[in-house]
């Protein structure tokens, strides 16, 4: 009978964050993910590692306070996937609130004649607290800018000449997951994507846990002496039919809604833009070339309905963005859409925008049976906090494992000074001469100090094998399929990159035929690869 430890349902941020503290404390863990890893809400994110600096006026200190500490925590063991940013607020008298806002509310008391209007003041104190609540070391502070001599007033209206800038991180949020399990497997988890859990039922002091190979169609049985369920939108789904227990905590679905532009402006920073609704948005510079505008809050309802950006979201978007933009921006110049399903705790509130994004965790123990620990919410910032709270639940059920060690450990391709991305590229150059800068800086960006582990001893372009388009080449592609659990083209175009953006309909399609014949053929084995 196969047992381990620790089973964890869900291939998302949350899941293997947990997979992968777990296995670097000793417990025996096996991961399931009925699709590719970050396939859902863990690759469709705004791609921020934030504070979120809006949830001060819901007066959810301590997630930004965690959320804040974190953001140089992670920026310290991922650099080459996550990296420093400044966000720039213009600021114009009619900016309002969102009316539920506990904020709000309480100006609107104090303070009636502003009728909702958001004083420069508030934004300014709102700032000087994201400042100092992390206790910020790395990332610089907030400084106010004259959008009528900067550079970032060029992209803007006339009627814009004062804004605030703060820093927050950019963060490869699908490839910050691969990463994750792929430390889980090096710490002895077994990682099993496409593999659909199709029951777990009680039997004594173990779970019982039925998998069914989703190319295959084969099943198995597999034991766990604790289950966790991070299956994101589909948490609530796993309780009620796969577990079939009664709870009374359910999730609540919140779409939200990107669009991605031809590029906007020339300079490198983002802006974050403030609506009459009292929503907000973010531009961002994106991939080089093209500039990603986002996010909406809407309810979901049903999660077997996969999200997309409807032309609601997207005329709301588009309309947003133009309200603060020199050029009004239209629907020609988007080049493609996204949309991601954020499993919210549902503690009632009344809007999608208010509704909590603070992790919630619920232990069911059953009478002394085999437990369960059901994992709601979290942001993709407090991922690796989320998971020491998971362990600080689980640890009582596996007595003599071992303590926290997450912080500051750094993911593969991570281990390097986070100023050291320039020296990366410029060795990268040396070594190859037949990269350059711009093909060097995109595979730093994605495997840091990997990157010449993934090159290997090529002299020249041919020696990468065939060319798909973008600068992927098959040994990029055959070191995804090893290393990085990539099965199908969506997976190395969406997920471990967004080269989906430069690459046609045709050369995606010879793609996936290269990797399907590969697969067929037993090329490449990530269990025999050594490369």
């Amino acid at each position: 009978m196969d047992v381990v430890d620790l089973f964890v349902i869900g291939g998302g941020i949350n899941g293997c964050g947990i997979a992968r503290d777990a296995a670097g404390r000793g417990l025996s863990v096996a991961l399931a993910e009925m699709n590719d890893l970050a396939s859902a809400t863990s690759s469709a994110s705004t791609k921020l590692f934030h504070g979120g600096l809006r949830y001060l006026e819901y007066f959810e200190f301590r997630l930004v306070r965690e959320a804040l500490i974190e953001r140089e925590v992670l920026l310290s063991a991922m650099p080459h996937i996550s990296w420093p940013m400044r966000f720039v607020l213009p600021y114009h008298p009619d900016m309002r609130f969102e009316g539920e806002t506990p904020t709000s509310k309480l100006l609107n008391i104090v303070m009636p004649w502003m009728k909702g209007r958001r004083p420069a003041w508030l934004i300014r104190l709102g700032l000087f607290l994201y400042d100092h609540m992390g206790g910020r070391k790395i990332l610089p502070p907030t400084r106010t800018v004259d959008l009528e001599t900067d550079p970032a007033g060029r992209a803007l209206q006339s009627r814009f000449t004062k804004a605030y800038e703060y820093s927050d991180c950019w963060i490869e949020d699908s490839r910050l997951v691969v990463l994750n399990a792929r430390d889980a497997e090096a710490r002895g988890a077994r990682i099993m994507p496409r593999t659909r859990v199709t029951s777990a039922t009680r039997e004594g002091d173990l779970w019982r846990i039925t998998l069914e190979d989703a190319q295959t169609g084969e099943t198995r049985a597999q034991y766990a002496r604790m289950l966790v369920n991070a299956a994101g939108p589909w948490v609530e789904y796993v309780i009620r039919n796969i577990t079939r227990i009664n709870s009374r905590h359910g999730v609540r679905l919140v779409r939200g809604s990107h669009i991605v532009t031809r590029k906007l402006y020339d300079h490198d920073r983002c802006y974050f833009f403030q609506g009459v609704d009292g929503r907000i948005i973010f531009a961002i510079p994106y991939e080089g070339d093209f500039t990603l505008i986002g996010t909406t809050d809407a309810d979901h309802p049903d999660p077997s309905q996969p999200p997309e950006c409807t032309p609601e979201e997207r005329r709301y978007l588009l309309d947003f963005a133009s309200a603060y933009l020199k050029t009004p921006v239209t629907d020609d110049d988007v080049v493609w859409t996204y949309s991601g399903v954020r499993p919210l705790y549902d503690d009632g509130v009344s809007s999608a925008t208010a509704a909590t994004r603070d992790y919630v965790l619920k232990l069911d123990e059953a009478d002394g049976r085999a437990p369960l620990l059901n994992v709601f919410g979290g942001k993709i910032t407090t991922y690796r906090r989320l998971a020491e709270a998971a362990m600080e639940q689980i640890a009582p059920f596996f007595a003599g494992k071992g303590k926290a060690w997450t912080a500051g450990v750094p993911l593969p391709g991570g281990d390097f000074p986070v100023d050291g991305v320039d020296d990366l590229i410029a060795r990268l150059c040396q070594r190859y001469a037949f990269l350059g800068e711009a093909w060097a800086r995109r595979l730093v960006k994605a495997y840091g100090s990997e990157a010449e582990r993934m090159l290997g001893d090529a002299k020249s372009e041919d020696d990468l094998g065939e060319d798909f388009g973008a600068t992927l080449h098959a040994r990029e592609v055959a070191w995804l399929m090893r290393h990085e659990f990539a099965r199908r083209a969506d997976d190395v175009l969406w997920r471990r990159s967004k080269l989906g953006l430069r690459l046609t309909d045709e050369q995606a399609a010879r793609l996936d035929d290269w990797m399907q014949t590969e697969r067929a053929e037993g090329r490449p084995s990530r269990a025999t690869a050594t490369g």
